[in-house]
This record gives C-alpha cells, sequence and structure tokens, in this order.
C-alpha cells in the first residue's frame, strides 16, 4: 500500500518520482482546491488500515450497513 500525491495535468495524473509501475489500479481521493486534506499519523494509520481490510474482503454489505445507520425503536 502507498499514499503520495500528484496532481492532473493534460487530463492524465501526474506523481513526482513516479512510486508506481505501468498497469498498477491505483484509488483516487480528490479534494476541492479551496480545502485542506491533512492527515495526522493516527489518522493516516487508521486510513490504511481501511483500506487493508477493504482489500481483504473484509467489509459490510450495504443493506447491513443501512440497518446499521437506522435507529433502533
Amino acid at each position: 500500500m502507498k499514499i503520495t500525491s500528484g496532481k492532473i495535468v493534460a487530463g492524465q495524473i501526474v506523481v513526482e518520482d513516479m512510486p508506481f509501475d505501468d498497469g498498477t489500479a491505483v484509488t483516487i481521493f480528490s479534494r476541492d482546491e479551496t480545502e485542506a486534506f491533512d492527515l495526522t499519523p493516527e489518522q493516516e494509520a487508521e486510513l490504511l488500515q481501511a483500506l487493508e481490510e477493504a482489500e481483504r474482503g473484509d467489509t459490510v454489505t450495504a443493506p447491513d450497513l443501512l440497518r446499521s445507520l437506522r435507529p433502533s425503536v
């Protein structure tokens, strides 16, 4: 798992130092230019853990998620 930053240049994502091999599948998180996207080391660790869980298939189905969001009566 790698986290890096880049920019869109001429319609393509450009990453400094090109840490990815050609053909590598990536997930893109985009932010508005006016928004800051700063993570504490703890938040970054939590995000990496969540991504690893998702890669392992340790996920919750959409119906289960929606049920968990409903208030219990």
